[in-house]
């Protein structure tokens, strides 16, 4: 066992018995050869530690055959496991990543301006709705609020102004939806 040439001669005496050990266990015949390949290239490397009083080559050759099977099989569940985890998913390129992260920032802006809006005063807040969300002028949301057209500017200018501390560009965006309807 322990030199090439006797090596050799287990090789080609228990070539058989291990390639039946193996496809009793699967059904593809690369896989097979393969693990036929493996099996042989684990006993060469473990050749060593073979031990003649712990019973016959062939005894210790199906150990090594089960431990590499075992070892194969244990590797396929993982994998299998790893596909089903991310089956139907797909991958995602560098333009899908940006277009999510841009909808997470946009998403992070409107609750930032949310929790803004929130915080506003309800006279502060009723005009700016009108105006910027339900598309009145200011002289119309005056009018539905019962409030003079000066009063409802004033109102506007302070809701803008609070609102201005969330996002700039969040901001600017309501300023001027609302300004152009002014």
């Amino acid at each position: 066992m322990r030199d090439p040439a006797g090596f050799a001669v287990f090789y080609q005496q228990q070539f058989d018995t291990v390639l039946g050990f193996v496809t009793r266990r699967t059904d593809s015949p690369h896989l097979a050869a393969d693990l036929t390949a493996d099996i042989f290239l684990a006993a060469l490397e473990q050749a060593h530690t073979y031990d003649a009083r712990r019973g016959a080559p062939v005894a210790w050759l199906y150990g090594i055959s089960r431990n590499v099977l075992a070892a194969h099989f244990r590797g396929s569940a993982r994998e299998q496991r790893a596909a089903a985890r991310i089956a139907g998913r797909r991958l995602l390129d560098d333009q899908d990543v940006s277009a999510i992260e841009g909808r997470i920032d946009a998403a992070r802006d409107a609750r930032q301006l949310a929790a803004q809006h929130a915080a506003l005063s309800e006279p502060l807040r009723a005009v700016l709705d009108l105006v910027a969300l339900d598309g009145l002028s200011v002289r119309e949301a005056a009018q539905a609020l019962g409030i003079s057209a000066a009063t409802a500017r004033v109102r506007l200018h302070r809701a803008r102004k609070a609102l201005q501390r969330v996002d700039t560009l969040t901001t600017a965006s309501l300023y001027a939806v609302s300004e152009a309807r002014s």
